[in-house]
C-alpha cells in the first residue's frame, strides 16, 4: 500500500496525531510519502522525523498512490484536493481542527481507521466539485480552477455593498445587492453557506445552492438549483475590483469580469468508515437531537 500524508500545521495538537499515524504506518510496513512542505515543517519543529527516515516526500501525486491522509481540519482537506485533482485517489482526514465535517477521524481512532482501510472496511463517498472560468482569463484561477466546498464572490477594500448580476443557463435571475454571493456544493453546504443562512444538503444530492452574503435585497433567500446549471456572474461596485474565492484560494478580479461556474467533470473520493455517516456527523458536529425529549 502506498500512502501520501499531507498537513499544513505542526503544533501541540497535531504532533500527537502525526506520531500515532507515522508509527502505525511503519508498524504495518506501509510505503509512506510525506508532502515536502509538511516534512520541512515537522523537521523544523521536532526531531521525530528522524525516526521515520524510510518515509519519502512528494510534491505531486500520481495514480500509483492508494490513499491520501490529511492531518488537520476541513481546511487542510480543501488544500489536499489540489494535490489529488482528478487522480481518483481517495482521501481520509484526521481531525486536529475544531469542527470536522470532512476530517472525521479523531486522535484515538487513527490506528483503527488505518486498519479498517487496510482490511477494506470502508465506503467511498464521491463529492462533486465546481469549476470556474473567467473572461478575461485570470492566471491563478486557470491553474487550479476547481473547488470542493464553494466559489464565492465578495467585496474588496470597501465597506460598500457590491452588485452581483446573476444568470442561470443564460437567463437573468437577479442582481444581489450584498457583501457577496456563495455558490456551494452539497459538501460545502455545512461551511460558509450554512453560516450565511443556507440549507444543509446531503452529499449525494445533485444540487447546488446560491447563498447571498448579508443581502440588502430583503427578499433574497438561498436558492437550490440542479447541479447541471451553468451560472454566470458579473460584479459591479464602488471599488474597481472584487474578490473571488475557490475554497481557501483567493484571487482579485476586475469588476465586469464574466465568471462562469459549473459542475466539474470529475469528483473527489472521500473515505467513510462503516461506523460513520453524514447523518451521524450532523448529530455529532451540529448537535442535532441534543434535546432532553430525545
Amino acid at each position: 500500500m502506498k500512502v501520501a500524508v499531507f498537513g499544513r500545521f505542526y503544533n501541540k495538537t497535531t504532533s500527537t496525531s502525526v506520531l500515532t499515524l507515522f508509527n502505525y504506518l511503519l508498524k504495518k510496513d506501509i510505503q509512506a510519502y510525506i508532502e515536502t512542505e509538511f516534512h520541512k515543517l515537522i523537521k523544523n519543529n521536532s526531531t521525530i522525523i528522524k525516526d521515520f527516515e524510510s518515509f519519502k516526500t512528494f510534491d505531486h501525486l500520481d495514480d500509483s498512490f492508494d490513499l491520501l491522509v490529511s492531518v488537520g481540519g476541513d481546511g487542510t482537506i480543501l488544500r489536499a484536493i489540489t494535490f489529488v485533482k482528478n487522480s481518483n485517489i481517495p482521501i481520509i482526514g484526521i481531525n486536529t481542527g475544531r469542527l470536522g465535517f470532512l476530517a472525521t477521524i479523531q486522535d484515538n481512532e487513527i490506528e483503527t481507521a488505518i486498519q479498517n482501510i487496510i482490511d477494506g472496511k470502508y465506503k467511498i463517498s464521491e463529492r462533486s466539485l465546481l469549476s470556474v472560468e473567467t473572461l478575461p482569463q485570470h492566471e491563478s484561477i486557470t491553474a487550479l480552477n476547481f473547488a470542493l466546498n464553494e466559489v464565492a464572490v465578495s467585496r474588496k477594500n470597501t465597506t460598500s455593498m457590491i452588485t452581483v448580476e446573476t444568470y442561470l443557463n443564460g437567463e437573468y435571475l437577479t442582481s444581489y445587492w450584498s457583501d457577496g454571493l456563495i455558490i456551494s456544493t452539497p459538501t460545502g453546504s455545512t461551511g460558509y453557506s450554512l453560516s450565511c443562512g443556507g440549507p444543509v444538503i446531503t452529499p449525494g444530492t445533485n444540487s447546488l445552492v446560491l447563498t447571498p452574503i448579508a443581502p440588502h435585497n430583503l427578499g433574497a433567500r438561498p436558492l437550490i438549483i440542479p447541479d447541471s446549471t451553468e451560472i454566470q456572474l458579473k460584479v459591479d461596485g464602488r471599488e474597481n475590483q472584487h474578490l473571488v474565492s475557490l475554497d481557501s484560494r483567493i484571487a482579485t478580479l476586475d469588476n465586469g469580469t464574466l465568471i462562469t461556474i459549473k459542475k466539474a467533470d470529475f469528483k473527489i473520493k472521500m473515505i467513510d468508515l462503516l461506523n460513520e455517516s453524514f447523518l451521524v456527523t450532523l448529530r455529532k458536529k451540529l448537535l442535532w437531537g441534543e434535546d432532553k425529549r430525545n
